[in-house]
């Protein structure tokens, strides 16, 4: 009742609120039609990135990269910052470096790719493939060197991160051969054919991560793709992951950019125009703490897909290529814990599971609304090594243990051939979703669906934007046109009894240092669990019914093989 009494109280507070036309209680009703094709079951999902490069060949960085590499169907791709970085590899908190690149006292370039190779060796013996972003700035190269490095950790202002790497270099000729020599080097040791089908980026995030202008933040861009193409004319470069995508001045950033690449003088070669072979861009939720409880907000990461979406449709020349969300997440900072952040106390649990689900849908339909290509979204979000247990950063896995959010990976992983029509009749519109979120007074209960040669997959998910226990909702499933009258039938759940490892180490009493007995029972409780056993059903028509009971923050998968 108090739970109830509260959710009440903060509904009435936030506003907007969304009343259904059907009352609280009326079960909800998903209806999945196989024989209505909408797109391509694409695996956007399949594409993960995070700050920290060294954590890619430490311990538990590769067991979590093994575990991704088999998810999907397709190469995962992955992103990671600094790369150019100077260092000795030593990997910190919003920190990572592999001495690429140094001068000798005469000022001439020293190339190192030890810790590089060490990282792309690591993706490509899984099968999986470089995001690869060509960034940031050596010390040797950078206009104002010193500070270096920083010491940031959780609590302190983010822009301690912001020195020497972030700035312009001084010589940008000597830029554009760093990158000639990088990709000059990735094509003799991968192989011509492996690095053509890599994606390479400028930076990351210019309004925010960048000491120069944007002129000269082009011009950077017009060096490395330079240096690239002169190393690999058939390898694939663009940008520029901007932040904040639907704010104004992100746009104006994005808009100057595209007509940058197709009509402005290239600084490096005095041609008109520059490659852009690829179009990224950023978006980010907003959660916040509202009376003690947490309070998600999808609206602004929405907002800033559709307007990524939208700039990249305005323009015939960038409308068909790659579009890659290149960070999507419900916040900003992976590396921001609960203990100094306290909003971020969704990540542990189920609620950072069916937001995932509920946002991952509404990408598929801003997709289908724009008609553009959308390759990828890069789920902003890793492993921390040698941090404390379940500390509350946005990870996949803490100390080698996976969170329950990877398990809406492995349901995704499950999804194949074409999505399907489906619907629910208590899942949100998008538009309201992009305006408000999900802050009526019934939760999200959504669908997504697909379909392939011998088999079917239905996601549903329970979502609200407040982290509130609710009891579990009655929902019927219909699944029309089944091609087959014999059928295999499994249930997959996220929930606190199932795939959930957080919920098993606090009734542990919440170990820092447990047994390791306990760390094999957490590494059982953190893979996907089945409701019950696969069930082996005959159907007299081509529908089949099941009533089921989802609670709250749950997600379910209902797979069907014939």
């Amino acid at each position: 009742m108090y739970n109830f009494l509260k959710y009440l109280i903060i509904t009435f507070l936030m506003g907007p609120v969304f009343c259904f036309s059907q009352s609280r209680d009326l079960p909800a009703e998903v209806i999945v039609n196989l024989g209505k094709i909408k797109a391509p079951m694409k695996p956007v999902w399949a594409w993960f990135g995070y700050d920290e490069p060294n954590y890619t060949y430490m311990k538990d960085g590769k067991k979590l990269l093994t575990e991704l590499a088999a998810l999907s169907p397709v190469p995962v791709y992955v992103r990671t910052h600094s790369l150019l970085v100077t260092g000795d590899g030593v990997a910190a908190l919003k920190w990572g470096s592999t001495n690429a690149y140094t001068e000798d006292a005469s000022g001439k370039p020293i190339y190192d790719w030890k810790i590089i190779d060490s990282i792309f060796d690591t993706y490509v013996k899984r099968g999986m493939k470089p995001f690869a972003q060509i960034g940031f700035m050596p010390q040797a190269l950078s206009t104002h060197p010193d500070p270096y490095k920083h010491f940031w950790k959780p609590g302190d202002p983010y822009g301690d991160i912001m020195t020497g790497w972030t700035y312009p270099p001084k010589d940008y000729k000597k830029w554009a051969d760093l990158v000639y020599n990088w990709v000059k080097h990735s094509v003799e040791r991968y192989g011509k054919k492996e690095v053509e089908s890599w994606y390479w980026e400028v930076w990351n995030e210019p309004n925010g991560y960048w000491k120069g202008t944007q002129q000269e933040f082009f011009k950077l861009y017009d060096y490395a793709a330079e240096g690239l193409k002169r190393a690999l004319p058939t390898a694939k470069i663009g940008g520029l992951n901007i932040a904040g995508t639907s704010s104004k001045g992100s746009q104006q950033w994005a808009n100057a950019f595209i007509k940058h690449c197709l009509t402005d003088t290239n600084y490096a070669t005095g041609k008109i125009g520059a490659p852009l072979d690829l179009f990224s861009f950023h978006a980010k939720g907003s959660p916040r703490v509202v009376n003690g409880v947490v309070q998600m907000n999808a609206a602004p990461q929405l907002r800033d897909i559709a307007m990524g979406f939208k700039i990249a449709a305005s323009y015939p020349e960038t409308k068909n290529i790659p579009l890659i969300i290149g960070e999507s997440d419900p916040e900003g900072c992976a590396a921001c814990g609960m203990a100094t952040n306290k909003e971020n106390a969704y990540r542990n649990g189920t609620m950072y599971s069916s937001y995932t689900a509920a946002t991952f849908a509404r990408k598929y339909e801003l997709e289908d609304q724009y008609g553009i290509n959308f390759r990828g979204a890069v789920s902003w979000s890793f492993e921390f090594e040698n941090q404390p247990w379940f500390y509350g950063f946005r990870d996949l896995a803490t100390n080698g243990v996976d969170k329950p959010v990877l398990n809406v990976f492995r349901m995704f992983s499950k999804m194949s051939g074409n999505r399907v029509d489906a619907s629910s009749n208590r899942m949100y519109p998008l538009k309201l979703v992009m305006d408000s979120s999900v802050r009526g007074k019934q939760t999200d209960i959504g669908v997504l669906a697909s379909k392939d040669k011998h088999s079917a997959a239905v996601m549903i998910w329970n979502y609200h934007d407040l982290d509130i226990k609710g009891k579990a909702e009655k929902v019927q499933v219909t699944i029309n046109d089944i091609p087959s009258k014999k059928i295999s039938l499994t249930h997959y759940r996220i929930d606190d009894e199932h795939s959930n490892s957080y919920e098993v180490w606090k009734k542990m009493g919440s170990p820092q240092n447990p047994t390791k007995i306990q760390v094999v029972e957490l590494e059982k409780a953190g893979q996907l669990k089945m409701m019950e056993s696969t069930k082996k059903l005959t159907l007299k028509s081509a529908t089949a019914t099941l009533d089921i009971a989802l609670p709250r923050q749950g997600v379910s998968l209902i797979k069907i093989d014939w």
